[in-house]
């Protein structure tokens, strides 16, 4: 055994606070049973499934998700391993992503609604897009960006929007012409979405004026523009076009003036292209649909690339038989469209299904805590999708609310993290008011869609954990040496999915050697290999297996920190803090939030001559939110004297984890300055009585 390997297994045996084993000590629970009103109504109530898409079956079960599709060709080959781990699906196919979304469901749901927008000011009426408003007004935009902006098949464009509907009509439209569409969280700092134009290459900027959050109409322009400009720059990179949204087309959200010849209203070039129509281009299926970054732990965000068929056929695919959307269905989704769940589950998945989906702007408790209650009464949403930091919230703040609303969900999911038992039962009992169905569900952007998960009209539900491997993924969880620990073991391992799978990204944009290296090096058990089953998919994320087959997620293995669903590298946390002058070195721990499950927690060591002050602190954040963007702002910021290191110079995140969750920091007379370790527990924890 390696001293690696020693030091893992006695720093597990000390109860050291990763992320796995915060979550760790939930205890096994009863289980809860859908209704027979609901089982009655599902999409899949066949237990037969699990054999169609058994192993024996495999690839070949996943034509089941891929002929949910209208495809321009057929494809000839449903996987392709010849060259792993870059798998190819549906190869030989030809299809539109946006024609699937859209254009098909006209002649039996052109006048349904397709979109309901609803502004965060409840002065506001929402705002419902039928199928037919909506072809047209992608189409229109489909145009613009072809004859105006110039943008053609392969393509990027990169969108930094807040939630308005007018974010899925540009995502549409680039869908329509083969364009590949990169889209900012539009919380994310101008910076952030500079860095993400340039690695991108995206010559076109689309973006909005401003939005509603929290009572106040933010003027996004103002605070990112200038700085993505700047940044892309900076980089090497110029943006040709920004394309600008107003919120409200009769009035100007935003102070920003126009770059004359680089910025353009939208709306206002819109007029030009009234009426106008634009063939889908019929895309090959491995052909690009977008770009998602998300944290990586070397600072840079990734760029994870995702094709057109595999994924649009297993979003579909997962959105019928987990989410039980059906085209009758109201179906809201709290996430922000910024996020792989906006992506695959608010626009994709649902109107790939010619389903009704709900976007709204704001916060959740905004003007208060039964807000998203009046919302579903209002629209009578019968699917209700969102993250466990919005129900702990919701459950915080009104817990009682949503009784006094005259909604009923047949379905409920919970996304983005582990959600706690009592939490689960409070989202059973009082907002599913014990009528739906909840599927909590464990996935990740490189996936595309669901991997674990119940399927709602077939198994139990079990609170905290997220369940059985979905139909066609084969999930086991390794230990440190590649073993398979096997169910009812109670040990801890990492999760791997041992196929490859439709919804799965292509590769890292860019970067096509990070792609294995970060994904599967770790278990691969044959490099030269084109055998699928010699290439497990590496999660990075700590489980347990029950005797029942439900899998519980316990967190993440590496440096990244779940805040909210919303994964923060630690690197890109720490590179934030170094760009404050008084800033020697930063480490970044995560730590147990009651409302956002984990959240950054901040420890940086001044260089000589600097002392400890409020202004360093306020800098840090500063530099945090102008970096990254205020999601990822800390829960605490600590000066303190140094870092706990080991001899080599290695410094020990490790101890200061413990530390800011009130774990036992274990032996630390090894580290070259262990005295350092009690001046930081004080400073965190206080003294001691003596």
């Amino acid at each position: 055994m390696s001293n690696d390997e020693s030091t893992a297994v006695s720093d597990t045996q000390r109860g050291d606070a990763t992320e796995a084993q915060i979550a760790v000590h939930w205890k096994e629970e009863e289980y809860f049973q859908p209704s027979p009103k609901f089982i009655g109504q599902a999409n899949l109530t066949d237990a037969a499934v699990m054999e169609r898409f058994s192993e024996k079956n495999f690839p070949e079960c996943y034509r089941e998700y891929a002929d949910m599709l209208s495809w321009d060709e057929y494809w000839k080959t449903t996987l392709d391993t010849s060259d792993p781990p870059f798998w190819k699906w549906f190869v030989g196919g030809k299809l539109n992503a946006s024609y699937n979304c859209v254009d098909r469901h006209l002649a039996k749901y052109k006048n349904k609604a397709a979109l309901i927008f609803v502004g965060e000011p409840e002065s506001q009426a929402p705002v419902a897009i039928t199928y037919q408003e909506l072809y047209v007004r992608v189409n229109e935009m489909a145009a613009l960006l072809r004859d105006f902006a110039g943008l053609q098949a392969g393509d990027r464009v990169t969108i930094h929007m807040p939630m308005i509907p007018e974010l899925p009509i540009s995502m549409l439209a680039c869908a329509r012409l083969g364009v590949i569409h990169s889209v900012v969280f539009g919380g994310f700092s101008g910076e952030a979405c500079g860095t993400r134009i340039a690695d991108s290459g995206s010559k076109v900027l689309i973006t909005a004026d401003g939005y509603y959050r929290n009572g106040q109409l933010v003027d996004h322009l103002s605070v990112t523009l200038r700085p993505a400009i700047d940044t892309a720059k900076g980089e090497g990179h110029e943006v040709d076009k920004v394309l600008i949204w107003r919120r409200d087309a009769a009035s100007n959200a935003s102070s920003v003036a126009p770059v004359e010849g680089r910025d353009f209203i939208v709306n206002d070039l819109l007029k030009g292209f009234r009426g106008k129509r634009v063939d889908p281009v019929s895309m090959d299926a491995e052909a690009p649909l977008f770009l998602m970054y998300t944290s990586g732990t070397t600072g840079k965000p990734k760029g994870c690339q995702h094709r057109t068929g595999g994924y649009l056929a297993y979003v579909t695919g997962t959105s019928k038989y987990i989410e039980d959307i059906h085209p009758e269905d109201v179906y809201w989704c709290m996430a922000d469209i910024g996020w792989i769940t906006g992506h695959s589950y608010i626009v994709y998945g649902p109107l790939s299904l010619a389903a009704t989906s709900v976007i709204y702007e704001g916060i959740p408790n905004y003007p208060d805590a039964g807000r998203p209650w009046r919302i579903a009464e209002q629209l009578g949403v019968n699917i209700f999708h969102t993250s466990p930091t919005a129900i702990r919230m919701l459950r915080k703040t009104g817990p009682d609310e949503p009784a006094k609303y005259n909604y009923h969900f047949k379905h409920m999911t919970t996304v983005g993290e582990p959600i706690e038992p009592t939490v689960w039962r409070w989202y059973y009992e009082v907002v599913g008011k014990r009528e739906a169905a909840i599927v909590d569900t464990w996935w990740q952007t490189e996936n595309g869609g669901f991997l674990c998960s119940t399927k709602p009209a077939i198994d139990a539900m079990k609170p905290g954990s997220a369940g059985p491997a979905v139909p066609g993924i084969y999930a086991v969880i390794y230990d440190e040496m590649g073993k398979e620990v096997p169910a009812s073991s109670g040990s801890a391992g990492n999760i791997c999915i041992r196929n490859p799978w439709p919804g799965i990204m292509q590769t890292i944009w860019g970067d096509p050697g990070r792609f294995p290296r970060q994904y599967y090096e770790r278990y691969c058990k044959n490099p030269a290999s084109k055998d699928w089953r010699d290439w497990p998919y590496f999660a990075n994320d700590g489980a347990v297996l029950a005797p029942d087959g439900y899998f519980r997620i316990l967190g993440r293995i590496d440096d990244v920190i779940n805040v909210a669903g919303h994964r923060l590298g630690t690197k890109e946390l720490e590179s934030a803090c170094l760009t404050v002058n008084e800033i020697a070195e930063a480490a970044v721990v995560p730590v147990m939030d009651e409302i956002k499950g984990r959240l950054p927690e901040i420890y940086v060591s001044l260089k000589p001559g600097f002392k400890a002050s409020p202004e360093i602190v306020a800098k840090v954040v500063s530099a945090i939110e102008h970096h990254i963007g205020k999601i990822a702002r800390p829960k605490n910021v600590y000066i303190v004297p140094d870092m706990p290191k080991t001899r080599s110079g290695k410094l020990m995140r490790r101890v200061l984890s413990s530390i800011s969750n009130r774990k036992d920091t274990g032996d630390v007379s090894t580290l070259a300055n262990p005295g350092v370790v009690l001046q930081i527990r004080e400073q965190v924890q206080g003294k001691e009585p003596e």
